[in-house]
C-alpha cells in the first residue's frame, strides 16, 4: 500500500483510498487481502492499524482504520451511533426516475446453493436508508452521489438496483458484470471525535470512471492531511 493512498493520519486514525478489487477481510483460498498491507502502515507504531468498518472487495475509497484498541473502540461506536457521514459516487446502468429523493428500504440476508448469499429488500429485515442525488449523466447512464444514513452490508448496491430500479453497473451480484468493473466509490468520510478534530477524508475519483462521466464534471482531489 503505496502512502500517496493516505488521506488521513493522526495517532488515533487512519484513512487509506482502498483499491477496487482488494477485499479488506482475509479470503478463504487465502489470496491478498487487506491485512496483507497493514504491516507497512504501522506508521512508527508497533501496533497493526485495523479496520474499523467494511467495503466490499470491489469498492474503492475512504476505508477507516484505528491505530490502538480505544481509539478502535470510540471510532466504532460513533459509526454505531449514525454520527459518520458517508459520501459514496457511482456510475448506474440506466438512468432512474428524478433527480434526488430517499430510499427506505430493510434489507436482509438470504443464501440459496444456486446463487450464494445476496442482501434482499425485506419489511422483517434490518432498517437500511440512503439519500440520492443525481450529478449528471452520460451516453445513458447516470452519475449519482450516495449518503447513507445505515451501514447495512450491500445497501447503496441493493438500494440503486431494487429502490431506484438501476443497478450500479459492473454489479456482478445485483446487476450485470462489466470488464472494467463496479462503479462505486466511497468519496467522503467525516467521523466526529470528542475533544478533537474530526477524521475527515476524500479520496479522488479512480481512473476506471473515466469515459464513464460527463467529460465537464470536474472529478474532486484528494485532501492529503499527515501532520
Amino acid at each position: 500500500m503505496h502512502g500517496d493512498r493516505v488521506l488521513f493520519l493522526d495517532g488515533e486514525a487512519l484513512v487509506i483510498d482502498k483499491p477496487a478489487g482488494l477485499p479488506v477481510d482475509r479470503p478463504r483460498d487465502g489470496s491478498l487481502s487487506l491485512e496483507n498491507h497493514l504491516v507497512g502502515l504501522k506508521f512508527g507504531f508497533q501496533r497493526v492499524p485495523h479496520a474499523v468498518h467494511r467495503l466490499d472487495r470491489d469498492t474503492s475509497g475512504c476505508l477507516l482504520l484505528s491505530r490502538n484498541p480505544k481509539a478502535h473502540a470510540r471510532l466504532q461506536q460513533a459509526f454505531e451511533r449514525g454520527e459518520v457521514q458517508k459520501r459514496y459516487l457511482a456510475v448506474l446502468d440506466g438512468m432512474p426516475e428524478g433527480e434526488d429523493g430517499t430510499i427506505d428500504l430493510p434489507l436482509a440476508k438470504t443464501s440459496t446453493k444456486e446463487d450464494g448469499w445476496r442482501m434482499v429488500p425485506d419489511a422483517e429485515g434490518k432498517s437500511a436508508l440512503t439519500h440520492w442525488r443525481l450529478l449528471g449523466s452520460h451516453e445513458g447512464r447516470a452519475y449519482v452521489e450516495f449518503r447513507p444514513e445505515t451501514g447495512r452490508t450491500h445497501q447503496i448496491r441493493v438500494h440503486a438496483a431494487a429502490g431506484l430500479g438501476i443497478a450500479v453497473l459492473g454489479d456482478p451480484v445485483y446487476g450485470r458484470a462489466d470488464k472494467r468493473g463496479m462503479m462505486l466509490h466511497a468519496a467522503e468520510l467525516i467521523v466526529p471525535r470528542a475533544n478533537k478534530p474530526p477524521v475527515t477524508a476524500e479520496a479522488p475519483l479512480p481512473e476506471r470512471f473515466a469515459g464513464l462521466i460527463d467529460p465537464a464534471y470536474t472529478p474532486m482531489t484528494a485532501e492529503i492531511a499527515i501532520p
